[in-house]
């Protein structure tokens, strides 16, 4: 049975080359690993260094999630680093990061003006970027996991810059990357080749493999970066999901450290919860990677700074 509401038909959606597209963002601003990075310290950032290096020692989980801006802030190739020494087992990413990571690997530039380009209409309506919902298309139908089948085909191409790619380097060391998309939430969806089904498919996939890597959490360290959303409700699920079966085969997944790294000022105790008429109580990366998550037996860290600076900051920590 057919819906009784009328759908937008994309047939009359003008798309295109991304060469006609203004970016704010050129390769210039991606750092080199020694680049003198803005500065940061923090009395706590060398005991999460430890915990890295305990999890890792211990074979437990470690965990990177993270916001596209991120990656905008030009640090991939710490993440990539940290990606070939084995310092993180997962990386998981919001729909936009597989964009921004696409987009610099295949044209050295990425983000576009959205006060400018909505104006007109164009916003999002690239046509090399559009075609990002055939990879993903091609990982529903293969059985892949979207972020997994991005950087098998980033590393497979010959686009120029796919050495700054964290998608690729995720994907030839074996080290899962995922990612979990919103409906709605990305560019790709405006375009005319994009399979609803196909997407849900791939980011689902996405979601239970990461899911599986939350399962040997126990022991292990969280790292959320800049993901005010993405980060703390897919952790939520996942380690929820980790605990159901835990607890009927005799475990735990509670003893484990997790790390926020945002730009958002928290008041008061990182550790208490705040009352319901503070506005920053629907901070969800607070109440739930701080407090909540590990309110019976983990421990939790705040680290409140620039991505550029913060991320250097830890991976000097970690060489």
């Amino acid at each position: 049975m057919a819906s009784r509401y009328e759908a937008f038909d994309r047939s009359r959606l003008i798309v295109k080359p991304l060469a006609e597209r203004v970016n704010d963002l050129e390769v210039s601003r991606w750092m080199a690993l020694s680049d003198t990075a803005p500065a940061f310290s923090h009395a706590d950032l060398p005991e999460m260094a430890r915990r890295l290096a305990a999890a890792k020692e211990r074979g437990a989980a470690r965990i990177l999630m993270m916001g596209a801006h991120v990656l905008r802030a030009g640090v991939n190739r710490f993440l990539i680093d940290w990606i070939e020494r084995g310092v993180i087992t997962h990386i998981a990413f919001n729909g936009a990061g597989a964009i921004h990571d696409y987009e610099l690997a295949r044209i050295g530039a990425t983000t576009e003006s959205v006060a400018r380009y909505i104006r007109s209409g164009e916003f999002g309506l690239w046509t090399e970027t559009g075609e990002l919902n055939n990879v993903i298309v091609e990982a529903a139908a293969e059985g892949l996991g979207l972020g997994e089948n991005v950087g098998r085909h980033i590393e497979a191409s010959s686009y120029p810059y796919k050495e700054l790619s964290v998608f690729a380097a995720a994907y030839r060391a074996g080290v899962p990357a995922t990612v979990h998309a919103g409906i709605g939430y990305d560019i790709l969806h405006e375009h005319p080749n994009c399979d609803g089904a196909a997407v849900g498919a791939a980011s689902y996939r996405d979601f239970l493999i990461f899911a599986r890597c939350v399962e040997n959490l126990e022991g292990g360290v969280m790292l959320s970066f800049g993901s005010a959303i993405m980060a703390p409700e897919v952790y939520l699920k996942a380690l929820a999901m980790a605990r159901n079966v835990a607890h009927q085969e005799g475990r735990v997944v509670k003893n484990f450290t997790t790390g926020v790294f945002d730009m958002v000022p928290i008041g008061g105790d990182i550790h208490r919860e705040l009352p319901k008429s503070d506005p920053g109580y629907y901070f969800r990366p607070h109440k739930t990677i701080l407090v909540r998550t590990v309110a019976d037996g983990g421990e939790s860290f705040y680290f409140c700074g620039d991505h550029r600076a913060t991320v250097p900051a830890l991976w000097s920590l970690t060489r």
